[in-house]
């Protein structure tokens, strides 16, 4: 079993940047590929950014250049920094794990980004 806490939302002004923070409980994060999601009211859960277990990265292409998927195995961590944030980035932040063996998926408890003047 895998627990997520998400941490760092918050309001923050158009251009300005975040970080966000997931933590994994549990065992064996090494063997998790780690990602951010997002989703605003009324929309689908969409795939932001994704950091597998041998480092490799994948974005969608709205953050490309701004947003930095990153992961600390040592301290079972996973981050989003987002730079020059728009309104559009906007909604709830959720972390995911995805054990690369058996495919379980976990999913944290969402943390709110709004950007906004």
């Amino acid at each position: 079993q895998v627990q997520l806490v998400e941490s760092g939302g918050g309001l923050v002004q158009p251009g300005g940047s975040l970080r966000l923070s997931c933590a994994a409980s549990g065992s064996s994060f090494s063997t998790l590929d780690m990602s951010w999601y997002r989703q605003a009211p009324g929309k689908e859960r969409d795939l932001v950014a994704r950091i597998t277990t041998t480092g490799s990265t994948n974005y969608v292409d709205s953050v490309k250049g701004r947003f930095t998927i990153s992961r600390d195995n040592a301290k079972n961590s996973v981050y989003l920094q987002m730079y020059n944030l728009k309104p559009d980035d906007t909604g709830v932040y959720y972390c995911h794990a995805r054990r690369v063996v058996s495919g379980t998926r976990y999913w944290g408890q969402g943390t709110q980004v709004t950007v906004s003047s």
